[in-house]
């Protein structure tokens, strides 16, 4: 098979299912932000509808951009690639309130098999263990290491199968890291003290290894030898910066993120937001009427 046909096959095989899943995704969005303020459901800051799509944005950017083609090539490429995975895209996915928003944005058929998804005891307790703080950590910092140690980077960079698992556990990690910060619907409770302890136990793994890849006086990944050349890069340098810019980005945003719950949890909580109330709704998804009582098409 030729180089073009090939590029060909991957664009037809990868690119175009991700990004009409991401159209679809912020059709049906912004099909329920518009449904919930229409309906005087409540209200939705213009702010959240755009770090969902800006959250879309920068997987696709990640996972269907040249971007993805560079993973293979450059190590600091590879590490954009996961901050984006894992960093930074499902923070901004969570801040837009996705559940409840896309509620509203399916069909009433969908909205009905959520509904009796959602009432199952086995899906609520599942859930319930899967937003501990400590589960979430942990899964985060296993995927990150694990992912990095030299024999599984190489089979991740051999392997098509392997990559999409790293990349989608990079994404899933993400999502489970983030939702104890956030706490986006249906949690119940806001964000505690702790939560600003749980980002600094987070920053640790990173350091670890980021300061790792910059200090280290040889090349800890060989796939991307024979490729450098074309960049001008010596491979050292490649994985010196990746190191750095790892541990930049995510020391950045983690103490952002801090300073963010350190602020919400000193002022006054009460008329801050004019938006659907967390308990309320969690409420009467577990009563079985899903976010709200009533219906919107």
């Amino acid at each position: 098979m030729s180089l073009s046909a090939h590029n060909v096959l991957e664009f037809w095989t990868h690119e175009v299912p991700l990004t009409l899943f991401i159209i679809l995704a912020a059709f049906l969005y912004f099909r329920g932000w518009l449904r919930v303020h229409s309906a005087g459901l409540g209200t939705f800051a213009a702010w959240r509808a755009g770090s969902f799509c800006l959250g879309l944005m920068l997987i696709w950017i990640a996972i269907g951009s040249r971007l993805a083609s560079l993973d293979h090539q450059l190590l600091t490429a590879h590490m954009i690639q996961h901050l984006l995975l894992m960093t930074l895209a499902p923070a901004l996915i969570l801040l837009g309130e996705p559940m409840q928003v896309l509620w509203y944005g399916v069909p009433k058929f969908g909205r009905v098999a959520l509904r009796l998804v959602f009432q199952k005891p086995i899906v609520r307790r599942l859930a319930t263990v899967l937003i501990k703080p400590g589960l979430c950590w942990t899964v985060s910092a296993v995927t990150l290491i694990g992912w990095h140690l030299p024999m599984v980077f190489t089979m991740g960079m051999h392997s098509e199968v392997w990559h999409a698992a790293e990349q989608s556990s990079f994404l899933g990690a993400g999502f489970l890291f983030w939702w104890p910060v956030i706490r986006p619907w249906p949690s119940t409770v806001s964000p505690r003290w702790s939560t600003i302890i749980y980002l600094f136990l987070a920053t640790l793994p990173c350091d670890i290894l980021s300061g790792f890849l910059v200090f280290c006086d040889r090349v800890v990944y060989t796939e991307h030898l024979s490729t450098l050349k074309e960049f001008g890069v010596y491979a050292l340098e490649d994985q010196q910066r990746a190191g750095a810019l790892m541990w930049t980005c995510v020391t950045v945003v983690y103490l952002v993120a801090a300073a963010i719950v350190a602020v919400r949890l000193l002022s006054v909580r009460s008329g801050e937001e004019n938006e659907p109330s967390q308990p309320e709704m969690a409420a009467t998804v577990a009563a079985g009427a899903g976010p709200q009582s009533v219906e919107v098409g």
